[in-house]
């Protein structure tokens, strides 16, 4: 499976191209590695080597993150029963900021709206 659909990768690299400061994209893709506990909720894309992306990083030890991971880093932690996976049905409906606070608070990736909705900004 690609880890990307056309549309979501050319709306990745469109955020990479926001200068906004204040930039708070929805996550475009949720990618997560069977067999373990982490996943990820990505918003941007570097367009110069489609490698490094942006997002809400959680590698299933109870401390997610904002920050960059490198996509060739990731698959090179696949295995016998590993493999990374994007979620076909994960479809944000809240900026990036609003997932980062309910993962903090809960100690991992949270997608379900009624609980990211009590963590958007004020």
């Amino acid at each position: 499976m690609k880890l990307f659909t056309k549309p979501q990768l050319k709306k990745l690299l469109e955020n990479s191209q926001d200068i906004n400061p204040d930039k708070d994209h929805p996550p475009v893709v949720k990618l997560f590695m069977t067999g373990t506990n982490c996943t990820w909720l990505l918003s941007e894309l570097d367009p110069e080597t489609q490698d490094i992306a942006f997002g809400l990083c959680d590698l299933g030890m109870g401390f997610p993150e904002l920050g960059y991971v490198s996509l060739s880093e990731i698959k090179a932690a696949e295995g016998a029963f590993r493999f990374l996976e994007r979620d076909q049905h994960f479809d944000a409906d809240f900026p990036m900021s609003a997932y980062a606070r309910a993962a903090r608070y809960c100690e991992h990736i949270v997608t379900e709206a009624g609980i990211v909705k009590k963590f958007l900004p004020q």
